[in-house]
């Protein structure tokens, strides 16, 4: 591994352990080199994801970036750092099991869709508005409309 503060290529672990959920290794490392310390973070991959976005480009499956997403709808809501990485790590796990190594972008999304629409109903919406390209007010109106609709009949199964 090499060390991001000066390059040197041979850095040592000081300490292993794997994170709460289990899904990932958390290693400290230190530079002989420079004596900096940082931390690694090891996940099991079970096979290499391409996401093949709407207008047909393949690109690589990047898990930071469907972190990135998640964290940015949930920004101010009351959900922890944890929860989102378990969420993260579900939808990278439903992925890896479909048996495919090229994924529908809008199959990301809708997974995605699905796990905010459970967890936090402000989330869900500002997810939505970034994935369904909302460019007018009269866009938030119809969706959130909607939910109300699906809300009231979810209510009435009652």
């Amino acid at each position: 591994m090499h060390c991001p503060f000066c390059g040197h290529d041979d850095t040592q672990v000081k300490d292993s352990r794997p994170t709460e959920d289990g899904a990932a290794i958390r290693r400290r490392r230190f530079c002989p080199s420079c004596g900096q310390r940082f931390t690694t973070i090891e996940r099991v991959q079970l096979r290499e994801l391409t996401v093949v976005k709407s207008d047909q480009r393949r690109v690589a499956f990047d898990r930071d970036k469907l972190a990135r997403s998640i964290r940015i709808a949930l920004r101010k809501r009351p959900i922890d750092e944890e929860r989102i990485e378990r969420i993260v790590n579900g939808i990278v796990r439903q992925l890896e099991a479909s048996g495919e190594t090229e994924i529908p972008s809008k199959q990301v999304g809708e997974l995605v869709m699905d796990t905010l629409k459970e967890l936090d109903p402000v989330a869900y919406v500002r997810f939505a508005s970034v994935y369904r390209n909302f460019r007018e007010a009269k866009d938030f109106e119809a969706f959130v409309g909607s939910l109300g609709e699906v809300r009231a009949n979810d209510a009435g199964d009652r």
